[in-house]
């Protein structure tokens, strides 16, 4: 008895070691296999078992989001009509994919005669297909690194959509779809923050995208109705444009308001050098050399500003680069409350050798008598245009009568070399002297159509509008032609055509082109460059390569508002440990 009971003890024991034991083994043997062939992906092909779950998502919010938004263009065509191209391509793609499975036969079944040859062919193939990856890798390597915002456009479309499915949401809302929407968005423009490239994302913005890409997908079943979306959408886009629009006029008005402003200092140094002015005697008030006034054999120069300083650098500007400084008139006209202060600038800094003439436009009774009614007539808020000193370049014949040829010189320009060579060019009969602004893609392109309405007859009658066009800043008169032609009374017409009809746009340029239409002489380019007051683009070599640099604009550079890289050129003329200058505190 005792003999069994041991017999069926050892046998229990035995099936239960053999319910222990062969799972373990049996287990063991598979993940042997199971080991070596993750390792051998692993090393093989890392990326695509890291990327693949990503890819799949991405590619599915894809997809729904191609479906959701565009639609297909209904074509209709014929079966087997030429102009049907899904036909040919059907009919292509099944010839190359019959001609495809015909070859790999004919090479399995090569294969199978000659082993040696697959092998052949195998390595072969392995070669090459590694020879296309080193070469495909140095090609990637060698093209330079490219700064992208892509994803950061993804952010903020998706921001932009979510905001859209909120807006269908009852204002009282606080479903847990509305909620979600609201926390993404957060998350989103807290990940973004200034952010203006995908190199300066963290890796949890890229996380957040495709949480929010989830969140979606759920409001695009949701609020299924495409049409109100699509119409959502425009309506923000309006929204947004017209915001844009209204900032955009606001930054132009508040760039020329300011380029309308003087800076305190240069009122502080008006105010001293007036000062000054009138604790002078009498006859320390007059210049040296007035004998060479309307000298013909001389080179003269006319500026009428009411910027002292702005002068200052013209006429230094102008005599440094001279080379026969002696031989310079310059002729400056300002208002009546600037004159007394442009004189003793000048009185204190003389100009050398050179000879200087300061005048008053107010002395000129002629031009208030016959002509500063009409000038008040001009429907323009801005003073520039409306001044006389703006205009009293159309009179010139009038303010020098003794002279037969002027360079007139705004304010707002420096002079790089020397410009007695002006005076050796032929004018061919003409009475201006301009460089010309017709080139398309250069920084002072003007076409005329773009100040003057050739839509009104009398306009499209008179002139062309492909006529080229030609910049003030730097112009040589011919006096004597100009009065023999009466071109002030031409002048005067024009500008009580242009008070009855708006013929043109307020300011000088545009009368200038039909004061002087036909009567203009192109200048080489290299005489006078524009472009500098404002973001042309000019370059370096060009402006150091021009004889005269100009301004233009309302970025000039006295005012806070001037472009930094071209002030260089203003401010050397200028020297700012002069003691009006400190005590004004005007520097660089």
């Amino acid at each position: 008895m005792k003999q069994s009971w041991r017999w069926k003890r050892i046998a229990i024991l035995y099936l239960l070691s053999l319910s222990v034991f062969c799972p373990l083994i049996l287990l063991s043997e598979r993940l042997k296999h199971v080991v070596f062939l993750g390792k051998k992906e692993f090393v093989e092909d890392l990326p695509s078992i890291k990327y693949r779950r990503d890819g799949e998502k991405l590619s599915v919010v894809e997809t729904e989001e191609d479906e959701g938004l565009k639609e297909p263009d209904l074509v209709v065509y014929r079966d087997g009509s030429k102009e049907n191209p899904n036909s040919n391509i059907s009919n292509g793609f099944t010839a190359d994919l019959l001609g495809k499975n015909g070859t790999e036969h004919k090479v399995k079944e090569e294969n199978k005669k000659n082993p040696q040859k697959k092998l052949a062919t195998t390595s072969g193939g392995k070669e090459q297909s590694s020879l296309t990856k080193v070469q495909h890798d140095q090609s990637v390597r060698s093209q330079p690194q490219r700064v992208t915002d892509e994803k950061i456009k993804q952010i903020r479309d998706q921001v932009i959509r979510a905001k859209a499915y909120l807006s269908f949401a009852p204002p009282s809302s606080n479903s847990h779809l509305v909620k979600e929407l609201r926390l993404r968005i957060k998350e989103l423009e807290r990940a973004v923050g200034e952010a203006t490239k995908d190199s300066d994302l963290s890796r949890s913005a890229f996380q957040r995208m495709r949480t929010m890409e989830a969140s979606l997908s759920k409001a695009s079943h949701v609020y299924t109705d495409c049409s109100a979306l699509v119409s959502k959408l425009r309506a923000m886009t309006n929204r947004v444009e017209e915001q844009v629009r209204a900032q955009k006029s606001q930054a132009m008005y508040l760039v020329e308001l300011a380029g309308r402003t003087t800076p305190k200092g240069f009122h502080c140094l008006t105010m001293r050098l007036t000062t000054e002015y009138f604790a002078l005697q009498p006859e320390e008030q007059n210049f040296p050399n007035q004998e060479k006034l309307y000298d013909g054999n001389l080179y003269h120069y006319a500026v009428f500003s009411d910027n002292v300083l702005a002068c200052a650098v013209v006429v230094k500007s102008t005599i440094s680069n001279a080379m026969d400084p002696e031989k310079i008139v310059f002729h400056v006209v300002t208002d009546s409350l600037n004159h007394p202060a442009m004189s003793m600038w000048f009185l204190l800094n003389p100009p050398g050798e050179a000879t200087i003439q300061i005048q008053s436009v107010e002395k000129f009774e002629w031009l208030a008598a016959k002509y500063n009614s009409t000038l008040k007539k001009q429907n323009s808020h801005d003073s520039r245009y409306t001044s006389a000193l703006n205009h009293l370049r159309f009179y010139l014949p009038d303010v020098f009568p003794q002279l037969d040829k002027i360079v007139l010189l705004d304010h707002d320009v420096v002079v790089q070399r020397d410009l007695s060579r002006l005076w050796s060019i032929d004018m061919k009969g003409k009475v201006n002297g301009a460089v010309e602004t017709c080139q398309e893609g250069e920084p002072s392109f003007h076409r005329m159509d773009m100040f003057i309405n050739f839509s009104d007859p009398m306009v499209a009658e008179r002139f062309d509008a492909k006529t080229c066009t030609w910049a003030f800043g730097m112009n040589l008169f011919d006096l004597h032609e100009w009065r023999r032609q009466n071109l002030t009374a031409v002048y005067h017409k024009y500008l009580q055509m242009g008070l009855e009809n708006p013929l043109w746009k307020a300011g000088s340029l545009p009368l200038g082109w039909v004061t002087f239409y036909k009567r203009t002489v192109a200048l080489d380019r290299r005489w006078h460059v524009l472009g500098l007051g404002y973001e042309s683009g000019v370059g370096r070599s060009e402006i150091e390569r021009a004889a005269v640099i100009q301004y233009d604009g309302v970025m000039k550079p006295w005012l806070e508002i001037g472009i930094s890289k071209y002030k260089g050129y203003w401010s050397k003329h200028l020297n700012y440990d002069h003691p009006l200058l400190q005590q004004c505190n005007i520097h660089e």
